[in-house]
């Protein structure tokens, strides 16, 4: 295999990147950073580092990702993302945010830029759009719209009103404590009532529920909880990285265990053990794309197959390449997996189950 035909990446925050961060995504990622520069903008770590924008996701031929929506609670917290625990100081304040978001979702639909992929039909005929197309430089990239933290969820019944609106991927936690669950950092507590109802609301829907983010006590509790397809859009594996933002052997056996796939991120700090963000180099640590292959390889072994396993890359959550790894310059590069993997004993089936077919396949029986 020269070049994968179709990548799917399910974890980009790319309304996040444009409406908090101001980011003209329709232009290409070194514009942006040029333009962040000659501002000298400096409020967020990323800025004229980015690696994400439409015209790159065309040239690494990324044709379908998961896009999502992000709007905290936070009664202290500021909404902006400079805050440790960013948040809006009501629900509903965290709503309009997050319909904020989908409006630029919407907006990128008018222009032809993206288009929204929400039942099978639409996911089967894009797809094959891409994968038969020689060019896809005037292509629309499909979204499948994704919440992660359920904190804009208003009511637990709310969850119909965005499922209305094409919302088919659901984190229920993020970082911190949350409305509906604990998140990251918060190890020991787990779901609140109101995630015990939301889980119950979603069992009526077809829904994916990410666990990714989940405090280790919030994930059995979801898996106990919520009875349709499971994944985890940006999650490594403990074994390699030690620390609570990965999934230990047991957790990652149970999402193989209920026929879902966990997507490799790409975040410096998940991918070398104690990395202190904002002070360790990833050239210096020598943290480059084949980290990640570690972690397919890990997850190989423990279903016995490449059936589980695929790419949530997370390259626009607040960082750039100051914390991605080194031979990364943008998101075009996830093109360079394909010649990674070669070089593990891959085979191109196996490649095309990583780039696309695993996503695909579990799509197929869930939306």
């Amino acid at each position: 295999m020269k070049e994968a035909k179709l990548i799917i990446d399910v974890h980009l925050d790319l309304a996040t990147n444009a409406m908090t961060l101001n980011r003209d995504l329709t232009q290409s990622v070194q514009h942006i950073r040029d333009k962040e520069k000659k501002l000298g903008w400096d409020d967020f770590q990323d800025r004229g580092n980015g690696t994400v924008a439409l015209p790159e996701l065309r040239s690494g031929r990324v044709g379908l990702v998961f896009a999502t929506m992000i709007s905290r609670y936070s009664e202290h917290g500021s909404p902006l993302a400079t805050m440790s625990l960013p948040g809006w100081h009501s629900p509903d304040q965290a709503y309009a945010y997050a319909q904020c978001q989908l409006a630029w979702y919407r907006q990128m639909e008018e222009a032809g830029e993206m288009v929204q992929i929400s039942d099978v039909e639409s996911l089967v005929s894009h797809t094959q759009q891409w994968l038969k197309a020689d060019s896809v430089e005037n292509l629309p990239v499909g979204y499948i719209l994704a919440l992660e933290g359920a904190d804009s969820l208003v009511t637990p019944e709310y969850i119909h009103r965005y499922h209305a609106q094409g919302l088919r991927s659901i984190g229920i936690s993020h970082y911190g404590p949350g409305r509906y669950a604990a998140g990251t950092h918060s190890d020991g507590s787990g779901l609140t009532s109101l995630g015990f109802e939301l889980l119950r609301e979603m069992n009526q829907l077809n829904i994916l529920l990410d666990l990714t983010h989940l405090t280790d006590k919030g994930f059995y509790q979801a898996i106990e909880t919520f009875s349709g397809p499971v994944i985890a859009s940006h999650q490594n594996c403990r074994a390699l990285i030690p620390g609570e933002r990965q999934f230990a052997d047991d957790q990652l056996k149970v999402i193989i265990e209920r026929q879902g796939v966990i997507g490799g991120a790409l975040d410096a700090w998940m991918l070398f053990p104690d990395y202190k963000m904002k002070q360790d180099s990833p050239r210096g640590l020598g943290i480059n794309l084949d980290k990640l292959v570690d972690h397919f390889d890990y997850i190989c072994q423990l279903a016995g197959n490449c059936n589980h396993i695929g790419i949530g890359s997370d390259l626009d959550g607040l960082f750039g390449t100051e914390q991605s790894p080194y031979d990364l310059d943008t998101i075009a590069d996830l093109q360079k997996f394909v010649g990674l993997l070669q070089k593990r004993g891959y085979t191109e089936a196996h490649m095309e189950q990583i780039f696309y077919k695993n996503w695909i396949n579990l799509l197929e029986d869930s939306i």
